[in-house]
C-alpha cells in the first residue's frame, strides 16, 4: 500500500492498495473518514493508476464534497442490522421491531438513537453468544463470559483468563463477518497468538475466512459512522 497526491484545490491523497483478486482498477471513498482508495490489480503500473484516478478526479471530489462524515440515528434515515439496510420508521409496539427493509421504533422521537442502540446491543449480545458457543464446542474449550464495548482499535479479544469481548457494532455487519470474529476470538482460547497454528484453528473451526475478514478490513470503518448520542 502506498499513498500518492491528486493535485487541486485541495490536494487529495489517494491510497494505492494493490490486490491479486483484483481484475481491475476500481475507487473507493471511506463513509466514515473520506479516505480515498484505489485498488489495482497487481500488474497494473502505477502511472496507470494515477491516470485512473486523474480521469475520476471530478467524480472523487463530488461524492468528497457529498461526504459528511457521519450518519445520524434519527426517524427517516437508514442503518444496517445484520447486513440488510432498514429504514427507522415511527412503531406502535412496545419494543423495537425489526421487520423487511425497515427498523420499527415506539415512544418520542429523541428517544430513537437511545432505543435502537439498545435494540443492536441486545440483538448483538444474543447473536455473539450463540456463535462463540458454536465455536467453542467445535473447538472443545469454554470461555469465563462474554462482555461487549465499542472499540475503535479492535472487533473482538480473548484474554488471558478466556473471556471473550466484542464491539457490539458487529451487529450491523454481515451474519458471516460476526461469525469469522467469533470464531477468530475463540480460537484464541487454543493459541493466544497469530500463528499459523491460531490461523489453522480458525479455519479448522470456521473454515474458509477469507471474505469474512477482507469485508472487515474493506468495510468495518463504515460501521463507526453511527452516532447514537451515547
Amino acid at each position: 500500500m502506498s499513498i500518492r497526491v491528486l493535485q487541486g484545490d485541495p490536494d487529495i491523497a489517494l491510497i494505492l492498495r494493490r490486490s491479486a483478486r483484483a481484475r481491475r482498477m476500481t475507487l473507493r471513498i471511506s463513509r466514515f473518514d473520506g479516505r480515498v482508495t484505489l485498488t489495482l490489480p497487481t500488474r497494473a503500473s502505477e502511472r496507470e493508476a494515477l491516470a485512473f484516478a486523474e480521469e475520476k478526479q471530478a467524480w472523487i471530489r463530488r461524492h468528497l464534497a457529498d461526504w459528511d462524515g457521519h450518519a445520524s440515528v434519527d426517524l427517516g434515515e437508514t442503518i444496517p442490522v445484520e447486513g440488510a439496510i432498514c429504514k427507522i420508521v415511527a412503531g406502535a409496539e412496545r419494543g423495537v421491531r425489526m421487520g423487511p427493509g425497515v427498523l420499527q421504533v415506539p415512544g418520542a422521537q429523541a428517544r430513537v438513537p437511545a432505543r435502537v442502540l439498545g435494540f443492536l446491543k441486545a440483538r448483538a449480545r444474543d447473536r455473539l453468544a450463540a456463535a462463540s458457543d458454536h465455536y467453542a464446542a467445535r473447538l472443545g474449550r469454554g470461555y469465563a463470559g462474554i462482555s461487549l464495548r465499542d472499540t475503535r482499535s479492535r472487533w473482538g479479544s480473548c484474554s488471558s483468563a478466556g473471556r471473550l469481548m466484542f464491539s457490539w457494532r458487529l451487529i450491523m455487519a454481515p451474519p458471516e463477518v460476526l461469525d469469522y470474529v467469533a470464531a477468530h476470538e475463540v480460537a484464541h482460547l487454543a493459541q493466544m497468538n497469530h500463528s499459523a497454528a491460531f490461523w489453522s484453528e480458525v479455519a479448522r473451526i470456521h473454515g474458509p475466512y477469507e471474505a469474512p475478514r477482507g469485508w472487515l478490513r474493506t468495510y468495518g470503518n463504515d460501521l463507526h459512522r453511527y452516532r447514537f448520542g451515547d
